[in-house]
């Protein structure tokens, strides 16, 4: 197989990855990572690398759209943003100790508790009981614009979710993913912040917690430029093909068949990971 056609069909399959992503709110790495590992047999180290250049792209962009909505609780993700750098540069030189194997078989635990994650019924919590004196002093309550009007929130239990999310920066850091899910669940059933506001303050945080990680993975030789770059062009566009398609969709029977999709390719990796085949 000739670079070119090599270099095409890692576009497409990033295309791809890009769009499901987006369509379920996961991030294309989920799908990325199994694509170029178990399909072109790459070695999971540099899909890694390659999935976390990706992630910055793409959150960046998307970011910048939910903060000019008023969404994004900037001060948390901030805040948040020192618990989830550490735990990824920890990730991130952790994944280059640990076998790639015992690597492939922890991204596809995750992989099934996202998935899960993807499909839960999803309560939107809106606390305006003041039960936290540390987010009163770090001024994390705020509000969030709906078409009913604004919507004030109180951000409760800081700690808790804190320490939750150093957990999802190593996760992310190791495994070369957003951690989405289990950012979402510490400021979601932790914190009990709206769910609108914890997945957009999620991807504003991803692209920051990505950079960190793909430092150690650069000063390791695991970034490939040519990985990389058809790898971010083609989630980026999937990504923006995926929010146009996200209007019309049916997001539940789509959320439906991506968890399958996605605990078919955990399994895969488990398996592979558990046979020394990766």
């Amino acid at each position: 197989m000739s670079i070119l056609v090599f270099t095409l069909i890692i576009l497409a399959g990033a295309f791809v990855a890009g769009m499901l992503g987006s369509l379920t709110g996961l991030g294309g790495g989920v799908v990325l990572i199994p694509l170029l590992t178990l399909i072109f047999h790459v070695d999971i180290r540099y899909a890694i690398g390659a999935s976390l250049i990706s992630s910055i792209a793409n959150s960046s962009g998307a970011a910048a759209a939910y903060i000019k909505e008023g969404i994004t609780n900037v001060r948390i993700g901030m805040f948040l943003e020192i618990a989830t750098t550490t735990g990824a540069i920890i990730g991130a030189l952790l994944a280059v100790f640990i076998p790639t194997n015992a690597v492939a078989v922890i991204f596809g635990l995750v992989l099934i508790f996202s998935a899960f994650m993807s499909v839960r019924n999803k309560t939107d919590h809106t606390e305006n009981i003041d039960k936290s004196p540390l987010a009163r002093k770090l001024r994390l309550n705020s509000s969030y614009p709906t078409k009913d009007g604004i919507v004030h929130y109180k951000v409760q239990n800081v700690a808790g979710g804190y320490g939750l999310m150093t957990f999802a920066g190593i996760m992310s850091g190791l495994l070369g993913i957003g951690s989405g899910a289990l950012k979402v669940l510490a400021m979601d059933n932790i914190m009990r912040i709206p769910f609108k506001v914890s997945t957009t303050t999620s991807n504003f945080m991803i692209g920051v917690t990505a950079a960190a990680s793909a430092v150690v993975y650069l000063q390791r030789g695991y970034i490939d430029p040519g990985l990389a770059l058809p790898v971010i062009l083609g989630v980026l566009a999937g990504a923006f093909g995926g929010s146009r398609l996200l209007v019309k969709a049916n997001t539940k029977t789509l959320r439906i068949l991506f968890c399958v999709v996605i605990t078919f390719l955990a399994l895969e990796m488990i398996y592979n990971g558990l046979n020394g085949k990766l």
